[in-house]
């Protein structure tokens, strides 16, 4: 059988059936046409002639266009779901991917900015010619609640609950998780609303100017504009915000599990590499200030 008409399958699976998120499925979809487009090319065009010689070159080649080994790791990571889905739905005898392993990756730290680099975010806001209300209320729910893009553009006015102080999140893998809200927030929140009235509990929570659903390049634009205004860190994306909360969080003396529950992460170890983060943060403090530094 063919590898497209397998991967058309598979796609049509984790789709329909596992529920895969939106992103991981269009991941997905792109990192398996691609592997198809290489076996094509040394015509190796049948699922049955994929073993494992063919898979080690087809990595061969991804290290020699240079493609980043986290990408080649994600990469591998469609490939594992596929075969393990064409071995279980017996297409395959043999599933040639079981001995093949990820390359070796140095964990990178995440980058973060600071609370106070917030709070003049939202000062510049105020005197900048975009709407400030927007503008505050998208940085407040990345930040004080730790979301995704994708989890922010799907909010709706009926997820957050002002009197408990909770907001129900959509994650990956179309998983739902209940993140506490701060007063802070819900009065940055309510203020947005009140001069951006929505129709009903169903109306999306945040919307650009012209009522329309927001979307993650919107985000990653605005995001992008004002972090670039209070710091030189490389990466200035939305998920800066999260990766800064979780840190402040950790920073603070949060149990661990329960930063883990707020960002939805399914491993621990996910949500460990913030503790590696915070204790930086420590030695850099220490080194800079502690007289036997």
């Amino acid at each position: 059988m063919k590898i497209e008409t397998i991967i058309d399958s598979f796609i049509d699976y984790i789709e329909n059936i596992k529920r895969y998120s939106k992103n991981t499925i269009r991941s997905y979809r792109s990192d398996l046409y691609e592997f198809s487009k290489f076996c094509s090319k040394i015509n190796k065009k049948e699922i049955n002639s994929i073993n494992e010689r063919v898979l080690k070159n087809y990595l061969m080649t991804l290290s020699e266009e240079k493609i980043e080994k986290v990408s080649i790791t994600r990469k591998l990571s469609a490939l594992r779901s596929f075969f393990k889905y064409a071995y279980k739905e017996e297409l395959i005898n043999h599933n040639p991917i079981s001995l093949i392993k990820n390359p070796k990756t140095s964990k990178k730290l995440p980058e973060i900015t600071s609370p106070e680099n917030i709070l003049k975010i939202y000062e510049l806001a105020n005197e900048s010619e975009d709407d400030p209300f927007l503008v505050i209320a998208i940085f407040e729910l990345l930040y004080g609640c730790s979301l995704r893009v994708s989890e922010l553009c799907e909010l709706k006015v009926g997820d957050l609950d002002f009197k408990r102080g909770t907001l129900r999140v959509f994650g990956k893998g179309s998983k739902v998780r209940i993140v506490p809200i701060g007063d802070k927030s819900i009065e940055i929140i309510e203020a947005y609303l009140n001069f951006n009235p929505r129709k009903n509990m169903k109306s999306p929570l945040i919307t650009l100017k012209n009522g329309k659903k927001l979307y993650p390049k919107f985000v990653y634009r605005i995001v992008n504009k004002y972090l670039g205004k209070v710091t030189d860190i490389k990466k200035k994306s939305p998920h800066i915000l999260r990766h800064s909360s979780a840190t402040h969080m950790l920073d603070r003396g949060a149990d661990l599990r329960a930063v883990k529950e707020i960002l939805g992460h399914e491993n621990l170890s996910t949500t460990q590499i913030y503790t590696h983060v915070s204790i930086e943060r420590l030695k850099e403090a220490y080194k800079k200030s502690h007289p036997k530094s």
